[in-house]
């Protein structure tokens, strides 16, 4: 639709998508416990809160603007965007758990033991949630500015400091979900993140 129809049209219907999202992961999720629930809570306000720093000063993420498209904003911050932090990590947090679910079980098969430190693995897993987020806002990030949902205003395009701010944003919030001892074995959320990997791929080429 973005593309051969009405990028505008298209385009004002994010917010909705985005929140039917997190309503998919809420609807999907085995266990809805207070845990999750916090996790949704802690994931939003953080969003909200170091958006808002970022916004309003330009020390986090760097020197940006929401525009209209994404809805109703607080402080300059849609708020759309804190549940989107909650989608993309938990998204994020979800696909690299089976990932490696899949992997350690081919090492058992092959013999080899696997990792029996479960401090690691969860080290392991965090990292590679917050890296698996951090790469989907490269890949986002030009076709949001394209689509009208932020613009950089400082002049250089979109700074590192975005995306290492991604990383540790992203790290706190998986390492939180383990903490709250979250069930991020969600296969509907791992394919949602995954589908919008590929479809900001795909609009990344052609728009």
């Amino acid at each position: 639709g973005m593309i051969w129809i009405d990028r505008v049209w298209f385009s004002v219907l994010t917010p909705l998508t985005l929140l039917l999202m997190v309503v998919g992961i809420v609807w999907t999720q085995s266990n809805r416990n207070l845990g999750f629930l916090l996790a949704i809570a802690i994931a939003f306000t953080a969003g909200m809160a170091t958006e808002s720093i970022g916004v309003n000063t330009g020390l986090l993420f760097g020197d940006y603007l929401y525009g209209t498209v994404l809805g109703p904003r607080i402080l300059g911050v849609p708020l759309i965007i804190g549940f989107n932090w909650f989608m993309v990590s938990f998204s994020a947090a979800a696909a690299t758990e089976l990932f490696l679910d899949r992997v350690y079980l081919r090492m058992r098969r092959t013999g080899n033991p696997g990792v029996k430190d479960l401090f690691f693995r969860d080290l392991l897993h965090v990292s590679l949630a917050a890296t698996a987020a951090t790469a989907f806002d490269w890949v986002m990030e030009p076709v949001a500015v394209e689509l009208g949902f932020w613009t950089w205003t400082g002049g250089q395009g979109i700074p590192f400091m975005n995306y290492a701010c991604w990383f540790m944003l992203s790290w706190l919030l998986v390492i939180t979900m383990k903490m709250l001892r979250v069930d991020t074995r969600n296969l509907f959320a791992a394919n949602l993140f995954l589908v919008q990997a590929l479809f900001f791929a795909i609009l990344r080429l052609l728009l």
